[in-house]
């Protein structure tokens, strides 16, 4: 196949696009089968999207949540790790199309591609309300939320200084809960002594919830536990409140103004260009329509998992689009094709099993949905730090943030504190050409 790259031999070439969850369990279910597998993903590195509002919040360094691709396969002697950017899949040739790069042929086809954020056809407020699903995401929100405070010091008008210190988080789910919590525990307790100028204490922190409760995927007592403990760490909860526009000043609301010099959005996702990749069905949020293998319909060499796809259980019910999620996925996906390529039974179609829900909210508080037993308080907040620790990749990694999360918790303080920016480069003037 000339022009398409592809290593020499005979065994089935299985490639994964996108190296999240998903992705990355399907590549290591395959590491026992006799297949070549090529992982393909835009960076270099995995990231525990999970806990990413502890980076935008100072309290972890982006290196304690983010761990090289291949280093984490460096193991599987079948893998090969490729950092590219995916635009397209052929599949009457079967084939991966890449940005700069010759395409990469494949016998199977697993696409993990993910979500970004949402603005519900106004793409133009990404600017003034950045989401939060990459590294570099979580850097942007620490820079301006810490600029905030930096800048207010050095303001002499009370109006716009108190702009700067309002933040504004637009989604009351998981993501904007915890946000919230974070940003009033820096505000009340981590900058509290640090400044001359202003007091961070009296910073105001907007939660904006179009729905009429926040986190409404949990129970109500969950809801309603969540929203109080919020209330007592000085975070407004605005629910049935919907955004009608964003500026780089401030929100605009379906009943009045908030001038904010931080907004951050957590108000929705939409699917990665897999659905138009691949020319599929797909719902209203972009995920692609797959069958109960997962694969494509009309293409059972294409499996589609994660955010990117809609799978629904026996009852209708949509699986969340969570990281237990994708890991089953995945895991799934690798097995049935290595049952497929070695000629083995079949597993039964997929089924998503829910482990519960979690979020913390702040110091000694956070809920805990498992069925039954609902969690929350102290309890709740040990409970979602040893889950979070658990699945966190290495010894290593798990030691670093269970102490940096006790050393915080003893001394109220976060130590990944750093305004950073990388200056736009600079053309060579007509005296700097060689």
């Amino acid at each position: 196949m000339k022009g398409v790259s592809a290593i020499a031999t005979a065994r089935p070439q299985v490639v994964i696009v996108g190296a999240g969850f998903g992705g990355l369990e399907a590549a290591k279910a395959l590491r026992r089968a006799l297949v070549d597998v090529t992982v393909i993903d835009r960076q270099n590195h995995h990231c525990f999207q999970p806990l990413l509002y502890q980076v935008a919040t100072a309290a972890l360094s982006p290196a304690e949540v983010a761990w090289p691709i291949r280093h984490m396969l460096r193991e599987q002697q079948n893998a090969t790790v490729l950092m590219a950017e995916v635009v397209g899949v052929d599949t009457a040739k079967r084939r991966v199309i890449l940005d700069r790069a010759d395409p990469i042929a494949y016998d199977q086809l697993i696409v993990a591609t993910g979500a970004t954020h949402s603005y519900f056809g106004h793409d133009e407020w990404a600017e003034a309300a950045p989401g939060l699903k990459r590294i570099e995401d979580a850097t942007r929100i620490r820079r301006s939320i810490l600029l905030g405070f930096e800048r207010a010091e050095l303001e002499h008008d009370q109006a716009e200084r108190q702009r700067l210190l309002t933040f504004v988080i637009v989604g009351g789910g998981a993501t904007g809960v915890e946000m919230a919590g974070a940003i009033a525990e820096i505000a009340r307790q981590t900058l509290a002594r640090d400044f001359r100028r202003i007091d961070p204490r009296t910073a105001r922190i907007v939660l904006l919830e179009a729905g009429p409760r926040v986190m409404p995927a949990l129970p109500q007592d969950l809801s309603d536990y969540a929203e109080r403990a919020l209330a007592r760490m000085g975070v407004e909860v605005k629910t049935s409140c919907r955004v009608t526009n964003c500026d780089k000043r401030g929100v605009d609301l379906d009943r009045g103004r908030i001038d904010a010099g931080t907004i951050i959005w957590a108000a929705g996702v939409v699917a990665s260009p897999a659905a138009r990749w691949l020319g599929a069905e797909h719902d209203r949020a972009g995920r692609v329509l797959v069958r109960p293998d997962l694969s494509l319909p009309g293409h059972p060499e294409v499996f589609v998992i994660g955010d990117a796809a809609a799978v629904f259980d026996e009852k209708g019910r949509q699986a969340p689009g969570m990281a237990p999620g994708a890991k089953q996925m995945g895991r799934y996906v690798g097995k049935l094709i290595a049952a497929r390529l070695a000629g083995d039974s079949l597993p039964p179609p997929f089924r998503y099993k829910h482990p519960g829900d979690l979020a913390t909210i702040g110091r000694r508080a956070a809920v805990v949905n498992l069925g039954r037993v609902h969690l929350k308080g102290f309890i709740g907040w040990l409970f979602w730090s040893l889950v979070h620790i658990y699945f966190l990749i290495g010894l290593r990694y798990r030691f670093l943030v269970a102490f940096t999360w006790l050393w915080d918790f003893i001394t109220f303080q976060r130590g990944a504190r750093l305004i950073t920016e990388v200056p736009p480069q600079q053309r060579p003037s007509a005296t700097d050409k060689r």
